[in-house]
């Protein structure tokens, strides 16, 4: 219980650092905008693959299930 307690209070003072790091890229993403820069363009990007990722894997792991729980249906009708 002690380590549960432990992690928990660790997770939570890495993710205050974290909430600091989002403004900072803010901060220059918005000042390079105003330069004309095309950081933000790059940084949108990224957050676009970041976010796919996960939902293509959950997709991916989603349709082998379907066909393995397909395939073991008509093989069990094949065999009564």
């Amino acid at each position: 219980m002690k380590k549960v307690i432990f992690l928990t209070l660790i997770l939570a003072l890495v993710s205050v650092e974290v909430t600091a790091q989002c403004s900072m890229c803010s901060a220059v993403v918005e000042s390079n905008l105003k330069t004309g820069g095309e950081l933000a363009q790059g940084l949108n990007a990224g957050i676009l693959y970041l976010m796919g990722i996960p939902y293509a894997l959950l997709i991916g792991m989603g349709i082998i299930l379907f066909r393995r729980l397909n395939q073991n249906t008509s093989e069990s009708e094949s065999q009564s």
